[in-house]
């Protein structure tokens, strides 16, 4: 009988008696927000369904998904769920002292939406300070190379990653294309302005080609929720090789992380 490889399908029993392994705690993190007009909002269902195959294929246990995550700047648009900076923050520390409590220690942040980095950086250094344990942090979709966007798309290459664009979309399109709206897709506009500057991104405007950081929320950077890349060029068979990649890339960083001490004291 093959192991159970996700903690919500295991009886404390059965996992109690992982514990002697010490095997690696997956801690998927996703969003609820929008994704532009042809997407689901629920972006997290994606790093779920990774994390899944990672678990399965690693021998790591993956805890259950946190859906909602950090991401002030869609409140605009509703439907979407975000989480205050400190509300997030206490959430990860109590998920992580859950597990640190038991004696498991190597465990692995798998962030599924980019936004809540900056406070999972925080929260995992506040832990290596006061629990002496290591817990790196595998940013789903920033683990693709400019090679391997060029591989993806090699008409666009890095051109084609972006909030509304690629990777997310031709993902969907692989693993959940029954809730897709492609009919409704189009690229990305011009950048809108905010003090009389165009936006970059969601957190800057551009002066004299440098970034400014200010407060920007989607609504300022678009209106269809499109920030970057261009969804009508994604496709299922370019969301195969990526989610194939993550999934291939995580399960090698993973087999590293077992062999390593990850106490720093």
């Amino acid at each position: 009988m093959a192991k159970k490889h996700l903690l919500k399908d295991m009886t404390w029993v059965e996992f109690k008696e992982r514990l002697p392994e010490n095997p690696t705690i997956m801690l998927p993190f996703g969003s609820q927000e929008e994704q532009g007009p042809m997407a689901p909002m629920g972006d997290w269902m994606l790093t779920e369904a990774i994390a899944d195959t990672i678990a399965e294929r690693s021998g790591a246990i993956a805890a259950p998904t946190m859906p909602f995550g950090y991401a002030d700047y869609f409140r605009p648009i509703p439907g979407g769920i975000a989480m205050r900076p400190d509300t997030f923050k206490n959430v990860l520390w109590d998920i992580c002292e859950n597990f640190l409590n038991h004696g498991l220690d190597h465990l692995v942040v798998f962030n599924g939406h980019s936004g809540n980095f900056p406070l999972i950086d925080q929260t995992i250094r506040k832990i290596k300070e006061e629990r002496g344990v290591m817990i790196p942090c595998i940013n789903v979709w920033r683990v693709m190379t400019p090679e391997k966007w060029q591989e993806f798309h090699p008409e666009l290459g890095t051109k084609a990653f972006g909030h509304g664009g690629d990777p997310l979309t031709s993902v969907y399109l692989h693993l959940f294309p029954d809730l897709m709206r492609m009919d409704l897709a189009e690229p990305a506009g011009t950048p809108g302005e905010l003090i009389g500057l165009p936006t970059a991104g969601l957190n800057a405007v551009k002066f004299q080609g440098v970034d400014i950081n200010v407060a920007v929320d989607i609504t300022d950077r678009c209106s269809n929720g499109v920030a970057g890349g261009d969804p009508t060029q994604s496709t299922a068979e370019i969301g195969e090789k990526i989610t194939n990649y993550i999934v291939d890339y995580t399960v090698a960083f993973i087999d590293h992380l077992k062999s390593v001490e990850t106490r720093v004291r």
